[in-house]
């Protein structure tokens, strides 16, 4: 009974002075890491609702995809095509044979149009959550755009917390979360989900909001908080590639998330090379190569 006693301590001791020399961050397997997934969106690389996005993406080298909900204008509802069961097969069949995963689903028609004028948003919402759960997405994209923006127009606060407090319960009751962009800080986008108080409704960070506005990116992403945010659109404005640009620095962003604890999808919506805008695997495959290895380095 000594014998084994013995044995077992000196293991013991063996495991501990072993782990000691471990680097820091990997010296228990209990300790959380972060995992980072990049994706590209149909819409950006000019596939929108197109089964040949998934392939493109492929070759891109992407691990997902964002997929559009289709155009908007003045319908009452989105021009979908994933509305078809037969076109969702589809897009299903070939994203499992390439191993693309769908991230999540744009209603990028809001950029232009009013969430919180449009009389039928509850039907655009609700077309978006049934595709959701038949293609079993669990992220919506909603920006709140330029008729929503809430810093020149902050009488709209009201009516867009209360549409997203209605959103919000259809979402939950769906089990997905609908991610939402604005204008807004992080302090006051940070305020804005605590006054619609509802777990289903969080913020899609994007990096060019904060940089463009003269912002901290690092400091914007700690006040928002790793609870806040579901998804990150991780690029700048167009004009040169993410590896080039001095205004974001990916090592620091990484470490940053990390220290938040932070894991998730990272999709490339921008940052496109100026002398060559309309070349998309040019540069799509270039700022999907770049984070790829900052985020994914083994």
């Amino acid at each position: 009974m000594q014998s084994q006693d013995r044995r077992t301590f000196i293991n013991s001791l063996a495991l501990i002075s072993g782990s000691l020399m471990l680097p820091n961050g990997f010296v228990f397997a209990t300790a959380k890491k972060s995992t980072y997934k990049i994706a590209v969106i149909d819409l950006m690389i000019l596939k929108r609702q197109k089964l040949s996005a998934l392939p493109l993406a492929k070759e891109i080298g992407a691990d997902g995809l964002e997929i559009d909900m289709g155009g908007l204008g003045n319908r009452d509802t989105f021009d979908n095509k994933l509305a078809d069961p037969e076109t969702r097969k589809q897009y299903m069949d070939t994203a499992k044979e390439l191993g693309i995963e769908f991230c999540s689903l744009a209603m990028t028609g809001f950029y232009a149009q009013s969430f919180a004028t449009r009389p039928t948003y509850q039907k655009m919402v609700q077309d978006c959550l049934d595709t959701m759960t038949a293609m079993n997405i669990k992220v919506a994209f909603l920006p709140l755009g330029v008729q929503g923006d809430l810093v020149k127009n902050p009488e709209l606060k009201k009516p867009i917390v209360e549409r997203l407090k209605v959103v919000g319960k259809m979402a939950k009751r769906a089990g997905v979360v609908i991610g939402i962009e604005t204008s807004l800080d992080a302090k006051g986008e940070a305020d804005l989900l605590k006054e619609i108080n509802c777990k289903s409704i969080k913020s899609y960070f994007n990096f060019s909001n904060a940089i463009k506005n003269g912002r901290d990116l690092n400091e914007e992403l700690r006040i928002l908080g790793r609870k806040n945010i579901i998804q990150i659109h991780a690029t700048n404005e167009d004009g040169i590639w993410l590896e080039n640009d001095p205004k974001i620095d990916l090592v620091k962003v990484k470490q940053t998330l990390d220290e938040m604890g932070w894991s998730g999808w990272l999709v490339v919506e921008r940052s496109r090379d100026a002398k060559q805008p309309t070349n998309v695997k040019y540069n799509f495959s270039a700022n999907t190569a770049y984070l790829k290895q900052i985020f994914q380095a083994t």
